[in-house]
C-alpha cells in the first residue's frame, strides 16, 4: 500500500488567494464543493481531478481544508506535537448515525423483522463472536479457515498452531467483553483485555497484559515495501495517554454530548494511534469498540462483525489512519470508514438470519420423519443435510447454542431416538452423525 499524498499547506495558499483578491472565490469554491458530493475526499483522491475555474486545484483543496476547520471540534487525543484530533459530523455521518440507532437499540425480540427472537438469539450469537474472532486475527496474518474455527470452538479442541490460537483468543476476549461492559474504562481492565487476546502468542510472555516498555521503539510498517506507515508517541507517554483515554471512554474527557458510536469509533482509532503495547493493538482496539458499543447499550454489536466487513477491503481501514494522520489529524475521514463498515456489518447480519430462518422453514415444511423438532434441531438437521459426514457431540451442539450439557444431551438423543443420527463411543463421550438416509427419512 502506497503513503497517501501530503496535502499542500492550506494557510499559505489562503494567504496566496488574498493577494490575488480572489477571496470571494475561494470562500465560495469551498461552499460549492462541500454541496457537490458526499464524499469526504482526501488530497490523494482530490488530486487527480480536473482545476476547473478560477482557482487551482491547491487553491480549491485549500478552501475545503479551512470549511472542515472551521465546523470541526477537538478531541482529547493529541499527536506528537501536542496538536488535537478534530472531527464534525457529516450529512452522511448522520445518516447513519440514524439507521445505527434503530437497528442496535431497543428490546431484542421487538427488533424489526424480528431478527432476534429469543429461542435462536443465542446461536446467532456464538456465530457472530466467532466469525469476529476469526477475522478479526485473519486481518493480523492469522491463516485459519472458517470451518477450521468453527470446529474448533465447537468442539473445544485445543489450538494446534499460534493462528488458531489467536482465534480463540479473541473468541474467549468477545464472550469477557460481554460481562465487562458495566465497568469503567481503567489501565488494567485495558491491560486485562490484552492479555486475553494475546496469551501464549507473543515471543516474549512478559509482553502480554503489558504496556509498552520504556525505551520500546515501534513503528508500523508496511509489510511488503518495509515503509515506515506510523511512529506512536514514545512510551514514556503512555501512561498519562492512556488516563486521558481511559477519561474519554467514560465520558469525563470531554464537554458537551458525543454520540456513544462515535465515541466507540475514536476509541478504536486512539488505541491503534497510541500503540500501547508491543503486539496485539489492533485486536485489542476492535476489542474495545466492542466494549464500548455495549456499555453504551448497543446490543446488536454483539450479533455483527466488524472484521468481517474490514476484511473485504483492509487496505481501505489502514488508509484511513493514514488519512487521518496526514490530513491535519482529521477524525473524519476514519470516522466515516467505520461508519460505513458498522451499517455494512449490520445489513450482513440481517441478511444471514433471514437466509437462516427460511432454509429451516423449508426444512420444516418438508419434513416427514414424525413428531416436532426443535430450532437447535432443526438447525442440526440443516447442517447434517449439508455435511453427511460431520459429526456432533454434547459438548459441540452446547457450545453451538449456549445451552446447558442437558439440554443439548436430550437433543441429541432425541434425534437418534427417532433414527436420524447413529451414535458410536469416542474414548469417554459420543459421537453422532448423520444417518446414511437422513435426506430420505426427513423428506420421506
Amino acid at each position: 500500500m502506497k503513503f497517501p499524498k501530503i496535502p499542500p499547506d492550506w494557510q499559505k495558499l489562503l494567504k496566496e488567494v488574498a493577494n490575488l483578491n480572489k477571496v470571494d472565490v475561494f470562500i465560495r469554491s469551498g461552499q460549492e464543493e462541500s454541496a457537490r458530493t458526499d464524499r469526504y475526499l482526501h488530497w490523494d483522491e482530490f488530486s487527480h481531478r480536473a482545476s476547473p475555474g478560477e482557482l487551482s486545484l491547491e487553491q480549491q483543496w485549500a478552501a475545503i481544508r479551512m470549511r472542515r476547520n472551521l465546523r470541526s471540534q477537538s478531541i482529547p487525543l493529541t499527536d506528537s506535537k501536542g496538536r488535537p484530533f478534530t472531527f464534525f459530523l457529516t450529512q452522511r455521518a448522520f445518516e447513519i448515525l440514524h439507521e445505527i440507532d434503530l437497528n442496535c437499540g431497543g428490546r431484542i425480540g421487538v427488533h424489526e423483522d424480528g431478527i432476534l427472537q429469543e429461542n435462536t438469539r443465542d446461536r446467532y450469537y456464538v456465530d457472530s463472536i466467532v466469525e469476529e474472532a476469526l477475522t478479526s486475527s485473519q486481518l493480523e496474518g492469522a491463516v485459519v479457515t472458517r470451518s477450521e474455527a468453527r470446529e474448533m470452538i465447537r468442539s473445544h479442541r485445543a489450538p494446534a498452531t499460534s493462528h488458531e490460537r489467536m482465534v480463540i483468543n479473541n473468541y474467549h476476549t468477545m464472550r469477557l467483553i460481554s460481562g465487562l461492559k458495566g465497568k469503567p474504562l481503567t489501565p488494567e481492565l485495558i491491560l486485562l483485555i490484552h492479555q486475553n487476546v494475546t496469551a501464549n502468542t507473543l515471543e516474549r510472555k512478559e509482553d502480554e497484559g503489558s504496556f509498552r516498555p520504556a525505551g520500546s521503539n515501534v513503528r508500523v510498517e508496511d509489510d511488503e515495501s518495509g515503509e515506515v506507515f506510523h511512529i506512536p508517541p514514545p512510551a514514556e507517554e503512555l501512561e498519562e495517554r492512556i488516563e486521558r483515554m481511559c477519561a474519554f471512554a467514560n465520558e469525563t474527557g470531554m464537554n458537551g454530548f458525543l454520540h456513544p458510536v462515535i465515541r466507540s469509533i475514536i476509541l478504536h482509532f486512539w488505541v491503534a494511534f497510541d500503540h500501547p503495547f508491543i503486539d496485539g493493538n489492533g485486536r485489542t482496539a476492535r476489542a474495545l469498540f466492542y466494549w464500548s458499543m455495549l456499555r453504551h447499550g448497543f446490543w446488536l454489536a454483539e450479533f455483527f462483525s466488524i472484521s468481517h466487513e474490514i476484511l473485504k477491503a483492509p487496505k481501505k481501514y489502514y488508509r484511513a489512519f493514514l488519512h487521518t494522520e496526514t490530513d491535519a489529524n482529521d477524525l473524519n475521514y476514519f470516522i466515516l470508514h467505520q461508519l460505513e463498515v458498522i451499517l455494512s456489518s449490520i445489513k450482513s447480519l440481517q441478511s444471514y438470519i433471514r437466509r437462516k430462518q427460511e432454509e429451516v422453514e423449508n426444512l420444516r415444511k418438508h419434513l416427514s420423519a414424525g413428531g416436532d423438532f426443535n430450532h437447535r434441531q432443526l438447525a442440526l438437521l440443516r447442517h447434517a443435510l449439508k455435511h453427511p459426514f460431520a459429526s456432533y457431540t454434547v459438548v459441540s451442539h452446547q457450545t453451538s447454542h449456549a445451552i446447558s450439557n442437558q439440554t443439548a444431551k436430550n437433543d441429541l438423543v432425541a434425534l437418534e431416538i427417532k433414527n436420524l443420527l447413529t451414535k458410536r463411543k469416542s474414548g469417554k463421550a459420543f459421537v453422532y452423525s448423520p444417518a446414511s438416509d437422513l435426506a430420505a427419512k426427513l423428506t420421506g
